[in-house]
C-alpha cells in the first residue's frame, strides 16, 4: 500500500531528528579519548585511572542499556531519549570543570547513563516508521549517525581543546564545555520536533499487523521480553556485538593514545588521524546495509559473518603496514574502521528491529547493546593487560582471534531469516 504525503514527510523528519540526536550524543563521548593525555598530565592521573574511568562509564552504560530499552518500550522514546540528552549535556559541562579522579568518575557515570538512553530509544523511535523489508538499507544510512557523529565529535573536540584561540587558558576543559553546548541544542530540537509513532499525529499505521506481536493485557511487555529471551538469534547477535563493541571501544578510547605513544605522533596529529577510523567506517556501514538487503535477501548474519572475518584479516595485517609510514597507517585504520562499523551497525539496527518487531524493538536493541557493552566495559583493562605485558602488536592479534570467533558464530546462522521476512513471503 502506497504511503500518504504526510506519512512520507514524517518518515523523513523522524529519520533526520533521530539521526541528529544520536550523532549529538557522540560529542559527549569521543572527547575523553582526545583530551586524556592532557588531563593525565594536568591532573596527575595514570593509565589505570583511565581504564577505571572507562570501566565505570561502560558499567553504567551497560546497565542503562538493559533498563532504558525496556523503559522506551513502556513510556515511549521521546521522553526517555530527551532526558538522556539533557543528562549527557550536564555531565559533560561539569566534566570541563573537574579537578580530581573521583569527580571525573562520578560525572562520567552521569554521562554514561544519559548516553545509554540513546540507541535503544532511537531504534524504537525509528521502528514504527519503516517496514521490515526496507530496514537493512534504511538503517544502514541511519546508523551513519554514530560513524559521522564520532568523526565530527573527534575533529571538534581536537579543535576546541588544542587548536582554538578562544579561551585558550582553559585548555583541555574546552573539549567538554563546548561539546556540552552542542548536546543541549540537540536535546531541545529532539524534544520539540519528534514524535513516537504515526498514531500520535493521527496518521495511519505504516506497519502491517502481521509484523507485530499479537498480545494484549497488562503483562504484554513481560511476555514480549520472555519471547525475546528464548530467541537464539538474539543471543548470537549479542555475542557478536559483545566482540564488536569490545573492539570498537578499544579503538574509540585508545587509538589516539596508541598513535601518540606507540607511533610517536603529536597529540593534535594523533587526534585527527584517529578520526579516520570513523570517517571510512561510514562506507562499511553503507556496504553492510546494501549487502544485507540486496545480496543476501535481508539475511543479516551472512553479511555479519563475512565482515567479521574481514575485520580479523585487517587487524592481522596492521602491524605489517605501520612501518611503511603515515599513509599506510591511515589506510590500515580505515580498513579496520570499515570492517568494524559494518557489522556493528547491522546488528544494532536492522538486526534488533527484526528480532524485536514493532512492540519489542527497544527491548531487543537494549539487550543486544547491553550485552555488547559488557565487551565495551572490559575493553580498557584488556588493552592495558595485553599492551603492558605483550606489546601493542599482540593487542591487534587478540582482536584477530575475537573477530574470527564472532565470524564463526554468525556463520552458524547464515541462512536465518527474521520472522517478519518469512511472513512477508
Amino acid at each position: 500500500m502506497a504511503l500518504t504525503t504526510a506519512q512520507n514527510y514524517w518518515r523523513k523528519r523522524i529519520f533526520v531528528l533521530t539521526w541528529i540526536a544520536y550523532a549529538g550524543l557522540y560529542f559527549g563521548r569521543k572527547n575523553l579519548s582526545v583530551t586524556w593525555s592532557s588531563m593525565e598530565t594536568d591532573l596527575g592521573l595514570s593509565n589505570s585511572d583511565y581504564a577505571g574511568i572507562i570501566f565505570v562509564y561502560s558499567l553504567v552504560y551497560t546497565l542503562g542499556q538493559f533498563l532504558n530499552g525496556f523503559l522506551s518500550d513502556v513510556f515511549g522514546p521521546r521522553k526517555v531519549v530527551s532526558f538522556g540528552l539533557f543528562l549527557a549535556a550536564i555531565g559533560n559541562l561539569f566534566l570541563g570543570m573537574s579537578f580530581s579522579v573521583g569527580i571525573i568518575i562520578f560525572l562520567i557515570a552521569v554521562n554514561g547513563y544519559g548516553q545509554s538512553t540513546g540507541w535503544s530509544g532511537l531504534i524504537k523511535n525509528m521502528t514504527p516508521w519503516f517496514k521490515a523489508n526496507e530496514r537493512g538499507i534504511v538503517m544502514s544510512w541511519w546508523s551513519t549517525c554514530y560513524v559521522i557523529g564520532a568523526f565530527l565529535a573527534t575533529i571538534f573536540a581536537t579543535y576546541v581543546a588544542f587548536d582554538m584561540d578562544f579561551l585558550s587558558e582553559w585548555g583541555w576543559k574546552r573539549g567538554y564545555i563546548f561539546p556540552s553546548i552542542i548536546i543541549f541544542v540537540v536535546a531541545f530540537v529532539y524534544l520539540l520536533f519528534t514524535r513516537n509513532n504515526p498514531k500520535e499525529i493521527n496518521l495511519p499505521s505504516i506497519l502491517e499487523n502481521r509484523y507485530e506481536f499479537k498480545m494484549d493485557g497488562k503483562s504484554e511487555k513481560m511476555k514480549i521480553l520472555g519471547l525475546l529471551l528464548k530467541n537464539n538469534a538474539l543471543w548470537i547477535y549479542s555475542i557478536c556485538y559483545m566482540i564488536l563493541k569490545m573492539t570498537r571501544y578499544a579503538f574509540l578510547f585508545w587509538l589516539p593514545v596508541y598513535l601518540e605513544r606507540a607511533l610517536k605522533y603529536d597529540v593534535s596529529e594523533a587526534g585527527y588521524m584517529s578520526s579516520v577510523f570513523e570517517l571510512i567506517g561510514f562506507f562499511g556501514v553503507i556496504i553492510a546495509g546494501y549487502a544485507s538487503d540486496r545480496l543476501f535477501n535481508s539475511k543479516r548474519f551472512s553479511t555479519v559473518a563475512i565482515m567479521l572475518i574481514g575485520l580479523g584479516l585487517a587487524c592481522l595485517i596492521h602491524p605489517y603496514l605501520v612501518p611503511f609510514g603515515k599513509t599506510a597507517t591511515i589506510i590500515s585504520i580505515a580498513l579496520i574502521g570499515m570492517a568494524t562499523y559494518g557489522p556493528d551497525s547491522l546488528i544494532s539496527t536492522a538486526g534488533s528491529m527484526d528480532v524485536g518487531g514493532k512492540k519489542g524493538a527497544a527491548t531487543a536493541a537494549g539487550i543486544i547493546n547491553g550485552m555488547g557493552s559488557i565487551g565495551q566495559m572490559f575493553s580498557g583493562y584488556i588493552v592495558i593487560l595485553i599492551n603492558e605485558n605483550y606489546g601493542w602488536d599482540n593487542l591487534f592479534n587478540f582482536f584477530v582471534i575475537m573477530a574470527f570467533i564472532g565470524g564463526g558464530l554468525a556463520a552458524l546462522k547464515w541462512n536465518f531469516k527474521s520472522p517478519d521476512r518469512q511472513m512477508a513471503h
